[in-house]
């Protein structure tokens, strides 16, 4: 009999992950600090890290800013026999530490991954036919993580360029939030299609600077995810960029969606990043200073479209 597959996250995609993993017939162990029940008998709670010893693959399902404290309180119970997978679009700090580094700074579990990709709550949940990508240096990552949510209507590839797959999947954040406050303001299909190519790049140069592959920003983690996005999949950056457009103060909009939104972050920590290492990131700055409601609507459009035109 094979071991359960734990949760950590009792949010929208945690639960989806859970009863996705329920679906293929695997017992599942859902941790939440406040958990909520499921009607699905292959499916337990918990609130006690303890449980999560018996199974060999945890899942990461919980906002970038809570993984560092709640890693060091999940080390206590995880040993080098475990494997963790985060489906996190973020990153900690200005340095773009990604999460798989601070699993393995700040647990004994060694054998790390990301899940990536154009991969959305409603869809997990619904068994909506899609496609995913695992970056990991363990293969056994990759082939527990297929066999926990895996099947006729999940397609998950891997790669072992893990920095490209949490970078590209962290810029796709930015890039929608960046998207949704586009549209908002009225701009056709293409402003819309430059906005995307040209932040896809920019992703790109960041990628290459924290020493990943510019492949993998062409594909499930960066453009494959992006064009769901694009497609309207209901993932919370659209809905922000909307109401940032509109001058809601974040705060209440961030609320009122009752979702993290990672975007918000990211584009001050690449910003930062860019500064230091002398990397181009006029997308992230800009988003930057209209999140911190220092630019107009129209100053952030024309920040970004008079920059100079170059080879492509």
């Amino acid at each position: 009999m094979s071991a359960p597959v734990a949760i950590v996250g009792g949010g929208a995609f945690g639960r989806a992950l859970a009863t996705a993993a329920a679906r293929v017939d695997r017992a599942v162990i859902n941790w939440s600090r406040s958990p909520r029940e499921f009607d699905h008998p292959k499916i337990t709670t918990t609130s006690d890290f303890a449980a999560l010893r018996e199974a060999e693959l945890v899942f990461l399902a919980v906002p970038s800013p809570h993984v560092p404290g709640l890693c060091h309180e999940l080390g206590r119970h995880l040993d080098g026999g475990h494997l963790v997978a985060h489906v996190s679009r973020g990153v900690v700090g200005d340095d773009l530490e990604t999460l798989t580094e601070v699993v393995r700074e700040t647990t004994p579990v060694r054998r790390v991954g990301a899940l990536a990709g154009p991969l959305v709550a409603r869809g997990l949940s619904e068994g909506e036919p899609g496609g995913a990508i695992v970056g990991t240096l363990f293969p056994e990552v990759a082939d527990a993580v297929r066999g926990a949510l895996g099947g006729p209507s999940l397609r998950i590839y891997d790669t072992d360029d893990v920095i490209g797959v949490e970078l590209a999947s962290a810029f796709v954040s930015l890039i929608t939030l960046a998207m949704g406050y586009a549209k908002a303001g009225g701009f056709g299909p293409g402003t819309l299609s430059v906005l995307a190519t040209r932040g896809m790049a920019e992703a790109t140069r960041v990628v290459q600077a924290r020493g990943g592959s510019e492949r993998t920003t062409a594909g499930l983690a960066g453009f494959g995810d992006l064009l769901a996005a694009m497609a309207e999949d209901g993932r919370p950056e659209l809905a922000l960029g909307r109401a940032l457009w509109e001058g809601e103060p974040l705060d209440e909009a961030a609320s009122r969606l009752g979702a993290y939104v990672e975007g918000v972050r990211i584009a001050e920590q690449i910003e930062h990043f860019g500064t230091r290492n002398q990397v181009q990131t006029p997308l992230a700055a800009a988003m930057a200073a209209v999140v911190a409601g220092k630019i107009s609507q129209r100053e952030a459009a024309a920040l970004l479209m008079r920059r100079p035109a170059r080879v492509e």
